[in-house]
């Protein structure tokens, strides 16, 4: 079983700082046995993290997508998996405004860091929670999961405005606020590659040998699972730089990104 105390160890090895902001993508079913189960494995974050944030992805954009389409913050249930549906509704969480992409943070300032998600009118804008891990100098665990489960590089996508990420097409969105007030968006565009029959996030991981090689990301382990630690700024600027390199898409077709690419 996987206690408190691994969870501790993990984040030791990992070099993960008390202050630090950091955000995670979990296969609970990877990892094995958790004392206390999901809640278990959030308390002990919050606990080691105990001058910084947990920020636990919520997205809602499967159902959360057309025009009419309604956020409520107290309701809504995010679609990327079960850790996520018990961090959203959880008393001690401060869940963002973002219609799509929202994030519950855990700790001090947790409420002050998510303000102003409600603003967004894409996935991941530079003003929003999740682009925001640059400037802090962020970490992004992916328990048990890859790259394509690693939300943060869309946000890279928009800081770096990558051509063919957001769709040209837009449509309006309700917002409900947590005291029941609405919020309108009038036009939001969601994710779209066009040339590709999936979403780009499927070719994420192409990106693994040049973060290897480049130490933006590294590995250790918790329970049964492989934990990749990955630093949000050395991606987005690993990224930065081999993007101004290349003449074609690297997230289209499978493919391995070459780390000479980067030199």
């Amino acid at each position: 079983m996987v206690t408190k105390k691994d969870i501790f160890t993990m984040l030791e090895k990992a070099d993960i700082k008390k202050n630090d902001k950091v955000t995670i993508h979990t296969s609970l079913k990877s990892i094995g046995e958790i004392e206390n189960g999901a809640d278990g494995l959030i308390d002990a974050f919050i606990e080691y993290l105990s001058d910084g944030l947990l920020l636990v992805p919520t997205h809602t954009w499967d159902e959360v997508y057309g025009n009419g389409a309604v956020y409520d913050v107290k309701k809504s249930v995010p679609c990327i998996g079960t850790l996520p549906k018990i961090a959203a509704f959880r008393k001690d969480g401060v869940r963002s405004l973002h219609p799509t992409h929202s994030i519950t943070a855990f700790g001090k300032g947790a409420e002050a860091y998510v303000k102003g998600d409600e603003k967004c009118t894409t996935p991941a804008p530079v003003t929003s929670s999740l682009s925001r891990l640059y400037e802090e100098n962020g970490k992004v665990l992916l328990i048990g999961v890859n790259h394509s489960s690693n939300t943060y590089l869309h946000a890279v996508d928009e800081r770096l405005c990558i051509p063919n990420r957001i769709s040209k097409k837009s449509y309006d969105i309700t917002i409900y606020d947590y005291n029941g007030n609405k919020i309108y968006i009038p036009e939001f565009y969601g994710h779209y590659t066009e040339g590709a029959d999936c979403c780009c996030s499927e070719f994420y991981p192409n990106y693994t040998k040049l973060f290897e090689a480049t130490n933006a990301v590294t590995y250790t382990k918790l329970g049964n699972a492989k934990v990749y630690v990955c630093d949000a700024k050395k991606m987005t600027d690993v990224l930065k730089k081999v993007w101004s390199k290349t003449d074609h898409d690297l997230c289209i077709k499978d493919g391995m990104v070459p780390p000479d690419l980067y030199e």
